[in-house]
């Protein structure tokens, strides 16, 4: 059990996110242009932890979530990886986390139940006890709305939802997709990094200054407060 951790403690959380930001850009995960969204709005970033695709970089981006994890004052038992990428993300967030002292189990799903050999469609730890969801980000909600009905369905508990970046941008009404999901589903949701850290961390760098002034425009239009 890894109970919740006392923020100030924790690690410099301004630091911390600037330097996951910083990270990003530098393993191309976190690019600037324009892209199209899932919800066709033309953004001026993107950002795939998909691209986090070498031992190097994937064991620092877990080092990243582990860190996020302890200091976000989430109790949680375990770890949950909702298919697909939270699956790489959750083993991988388990294997920093022991390296951290916090040695836990995690498990993840399979999108179609196995009907051979042990069964069913979880795959790992048995899903008990408090159960943090790992994932990449969150867009509509679908995929941690599934999370959460298979941790309830199996009589544990969703603790909350961690994810690397929070685009705090409005979903189909007012709220934000990460504040949907916190508010229907009773459960704190936690990232890495956010929209505010990505400019931080941009506003520092005097040639970034037109990413920044076309992040700023876009968040006007789009943006939400932060919680």
């Amino acid at each position: 059990m890894i109970a919740a951790a006392a923020p100030a403690a924790a690690l410099d959380r301004d630091a911390f996110r600037r330097e996951f930001v910083d990270f990003a850009i530098r393993a191309g995960a976190l690019r600037f242009g324009e892209f199209k969204t899932k919800a066709g709005r033309l953004s001026p970033y993107f950002f795939n932890a998909g691209l986090f695709s070498d031992g190097d970089t994937l064991g620092q981006l877990a080092g990243f979530y582990a860190r996020a994890a302890l200091a976000s004052g989430i109790a949680f038992d375990m770890l949950f990886g909702p298919a697909y990428k939270g699956i790489t993300l959750a083993a991988a967030t388990a294997v920093a986390l022991a390296g951290l002292g916090h040695n836990v189990p995690f498990c993840f799903n399979r999108k179609e139940a196995k009907d051979h050999g042990e069964g069913g469609n979880i795959v790992g730890a048995p899903l008990a006890g408090r159960a943090l969801i790992v994932d990449d980000v969150i867009t509509d909600g679908a995929s941690k709305r599934e999370a959460i009905e298979i941790i309830r369905a199996a009589g544990a508990i969703p603790a909350g939802v961690l994810i690397a970046l929070d685009r705090q941008e409005r979903g189909q009404g007012e709220l934000s997709a990460t504040q949907e999901v916190s508010r229907t589903f009773a459960v704190p949701v936690t990232a890495i990094a956010t929209l505010e850290d990505v400019l931080a961390t941009l506003r520092a760098r005097p040639e970034e200054r037109g990413h920044v002034e076309r992040i700023e425009e876009y968040r006007k239009r789009y943006g939400v407060a932060s919680p």
